[in-house]
């Protein structure tokens, strides 16, 4: 397992590391722009809607065929549904961004509770 500490200022840090565990696991160059889209998208909520403290913990390990990558933040927080299954309207300017992972990735899951939020992709290389 790889992980990586980071905060809003992280985030090219983040891209980077995710590329570099996507090639290492054997991930298409096709398929990694896509990838890095997802990870971003769910990356950049952490840091900019989990906690206060705005930290966040990135982990990437594979399992046969499939890269997980699981994103934790220290935030909590009530959904009224499961998020990302509604696109967002034409004009939106903001919430697309589990959206747009949940179409990317090959499976999401979302918990969350004391200890934080956690958001595990899985995607298929």
């Amino acid at each position: 397992m790889a992980e990586l500490a980071f905060c809003l200022p992280d985030l090219p840090d983040v891209r980077d590391f995710a590329t570099a565990q996507a090639m290492r696991s054997g991930m298409s160059q096709e398929r990694l722009a896509d990838f890095l889209v997802a990870v971003n998208e769910v990356a950049t909520n952490a840091v900019t809607h989990g906690h206060a403290a705005a930290k966040a913990m990135l982990r990437m390990w594979a399992v046969d065929r499939t890269l997980v990558v699981e994103i934790h933040d220290e935030g909590c927080w009530t959904p009224l549904e499961t998020p990302g299954l509604t696109p967002p309207g034409p004009y939106a300017t903001s919430g697309m961004g589990l959206w747009v992972a949940r179409m990317i990735s090959s499976d999401i899951a979302f918990e969350t509770g004391a200890a934080g939020t956690f958001i595990t992709m899985s995607f298929k290389v």
